[in-house]
């Protein structure tokens, strides 16, 4: 039994199934699409909160010292998948490098769990998305009825038609094409990344000398109140760490590595893309260099512009820019961090029903889903059904709850990746790799440990309910997935492989 739970696919294999005609993604996108699409999905709320947050909690100024130890601990996965995406360019990311290093089971269980987060991940950002636009329109005196406004902390029934509405719409474009997805996308991107710049070249120059004094605060200072608790600290670990000096570095990165989370969504569109060999590793490595530069940037530029005891937790660059006279900002970066959810969300769909329609082309999940549109060619059946069930999701449930499971789901998918390209290298030392991670297996050791001591870190009730989604996993992968996977149909003799 054993022997088949952990049967693998074989990579030429995957790229065979690539090319049925009725399973064929359209090859469209190029490096600066995968590129734009990173940074789309990268850059959110967090460049915009995140920093105050761990500024005021932990590092002070050397906050941007914090950004740049995450942004290396986040490299070193992102090595591990530009390794993968170039190998194996097929949809599903993490779940498709599993089946071919690790087996059938775990492949199963990563896919499960990448629904989970993908799926989760969308809604939050799309209620986040609703709140930046309803109090864009409240400042502009027009108030949504309560009944359809945001459910976070609601004790009435109601109904977020804005960010059921922004998922449905975005569920249409992913339907009609990635080239056009891709192209609203740039828009966006351009819009966002534009705004970032605003902030940091006119905030630079409202830089004092002095706020960078001390650089590396060695204690809480008095300026800091009793109370430092973030919402968004406490929406993803539970728990608000405040510890200052060299060690409050390496705190604040464990915090800030979560503004980081999203360059794995990549990874799920090699299988349109035109050159993945070449273009995924530009496109992974290259959207995390674009975003690490910015968020060291912005970290500089808001610590100077205001002492880093004095950073408001909720709003620091919006409230930073009221401190030094100049309300007008404020409305800006709320409009730029509206704006910017958009593609978030948009990418985090993408990459959910890329590895829903993997899993179903490979018999996991019913093969209904793995047919692509005679037109469009976008496997528009998983990406209308996840669309309509996260639309009612995000309407429905303040997901505050339930918003750490995105991050324990990631990194766990860090996880298996780096263990994958360890296992791969020994398996299949012969498979041509255009891309090869350096140091190996130092390199996947070290992603392991960083992802593993963040999950750690996380609180026991995220654990309760990963393990319990994963159990659900483990049911349905023994009721169906396993009797109807294409591979076992094909060892048994009942169907013959792509050629």
């Amino acid at each position: 039994m054993s022997s088949t739970l952990f049967r693998t696919k074989k990579v030429e294999q995957s790229i065979l199934d690539t090319e049925e005609p009725e399973h064929a993604l359209k090859k469209s996108l190029s490096a600066l699409d995968l590129t734009v699409f990173g940074v789309g999905v990268i850059i959110g709320t967090g460049i915009f909160v995140l920093t105050g947050t761990v500024a005021k909690n932990n590092a002070g100024p050397a906050t941007a010292l914090a950004f740049v130890a995450a942004g290396v601990a986040c490299a070193l996965a992102a090595l591990c998948y530009a390794e993968f995406a170039s190998t194996v360019p097929v949809a599903g990311s993490a779940y498709t490098f599993s089946y071919a290093s690790l087996g059938e089971l775990p492949a199963w269980i990563i896919g499960w769990d990448l629904v989970l987060e993908f799926a989760l991940g969308t809604a939050v950002v799309a209620v986040g998305w609703s709140g930046y636009i309803q109090s864009l329109m409240d400042n502009a005196g027009w108030n949504m009825p309560t009944a359809l406004g945001s459910r976070e902390g609601a004790d009435t029934f109601g109904f977020d038609i804005l960010a059921a509405a922004l998922v449905l719409v975005l569920t249409c474009i992913l339907v009609i094409g990635m080239k056009l997805s891709a192209r609203i996308t740039s828009i966006v991107v351009a819009i966002k990344v534009t705004v970032v710049l605003v902030v940091i070249i006119a905030g630079a120059f409202l830089i004092k000398g002095d706020n960078y004094d001390p650089f590396i605060p060695k204690e809480q200072p008095v300026e800091a109140g009793a109370s430092l608790d973030s919402p968004l600290i406490q929406l993803m670990f539970g728990w608000a760490p405040s510890n200052f000096g060299v060690m409050g570095i390496f705190t604040a990165a464990s915090v800030v590595f979560f503004a980081f989370i999203g360059f794995d969504v990549v990874a799920t569109a090699a299988e349109e893309t035109k050159n993945p060999q070449r273009d995924m590793p530009r496109g992974i490595l290259g959207s995390l260099v674009i975003c690490t530069t910015l968020y060291v940037l912005v970290s500089i530029v808001v610590t100077g512009m205001q002492h880093y005891s004095k950073l408001s937790v909720d709003a620091p660059l919006a409230d930073a820019f009221k401190a030094t006279g100049h309300p007008w900002y404020a409305g800006f970066i709320s409009f730029g961090a509206a704006v910017g959810l958009t593609t978030v969300c948009m990418i985090l769909l993408l990459g959910q029903t890329r590895v829903f329609f993997a899993m179903s082309r490979d018999g996991l999940l019913p093969r209904f889903f793995s047919r692509v549109h005679p037109r469009f060619k976008t496997p528009h059946r998983p990406t209308i059904l996840l669309g309509v069930i996260i639309a009612v999701l995000a309407g429905f449930t303040p997901l505050t709850e339930l918003a750490a499971l995105v991050n324990i789901g990631t990194l766990f998918a860090f996880v298996v990746v780096a263990i994958g390209v360890i296992i791969l290298r020994k398996s299949r030392p012969d498979l041509p790799r255009s891309f090869r991670t350096p140091w190996v297996p130092v390199i996947p050791i070290l992603s392991v440990c960083a992802s593993l001591w963040l999950m750690i870190n996380l609180p026991a009730e995220t654990w309760v309910r990963f393990g319990i989604w994963m159990a659900a996993g483990f049911l349905v992968y023994f009721l169906y997935g396993r009797s109807h996977s294409r591979l076992a149909r094909r060892e048994a003799g009942e169907e013959q492989p792509s050629v």
